[in-house]
């Protein structure tokens, strides 16, 4: 699970780094004016959460911080990813998981793998949109792989043997 995460997130970083500086910050009409920053400040912003309340075994994705200096600065996001990867590989444990629906406050119980694997799922679908915008904003290139599940890369490896 750790290797598929830290893997994940460095073809993240790979993407990102060639990445033209202005195509990170600007709009994206197909993302609905979203820019790729704000997806992986969205991404980045859930790890850390995670990360943060890994101690105290308490985690509030609604309660993160919005750092715009992610948003719209890469290299600063680059760096943030690296931090990820340094800080994810840690224990199992129970935690708690504080989440707002309808303006009432709730709690479930979870654990720290199955938030890393929450966190992966959630990160290969904010690339998937990620790979849409670069594609819309420029001619780089992208691996296939990038934005798409382990399972369904071993799932179009079985179908194509």
């Amino acid at each position: 699970m750790f290797k598929s995460s830290l893997e994940t997130l460095e073809q993240f970083k790979q993407v990102l780094s060639e990445l033209s500086k202005d195509c990170y910050s600007q709009p994206c009409e197909i993302l609905s004016n979203a820019t790729i920053g704000q997806h992986t400040r969205h991404i980045i912003e859930l790890y850390l959460c995670l990360i943060k309340g890994y101690e105290l075994s308490d985690v509030s994705y609604d309660r993160r911080e919005r750092n715009l200096q992610i948003e719209e600065d890469l290299a600063y996001a680059l760096d943030r990813l690296t931090y990820i990867q340094e800080h994810l590989n840690k224990p199992n444990k129970t935690i708690k998981i504080s989440y707002e629906l309808a303006g009432e406050e709730n709690c479930m119980d979870s654990n720290y793998f199955r938030e890393v694997m929450y966190n992966l799922e959630h990160t290969i679908h904010h690339q998937a949109l990620i790979k849409v915008g670069i594609r819309h904003l420029s001619t780089q290139e992208i691996p296939e792989s990038f934005g798409v599940a382990p399972s369904t890369i071993q799932y179009r490896k079985a179908c194509a043997q």
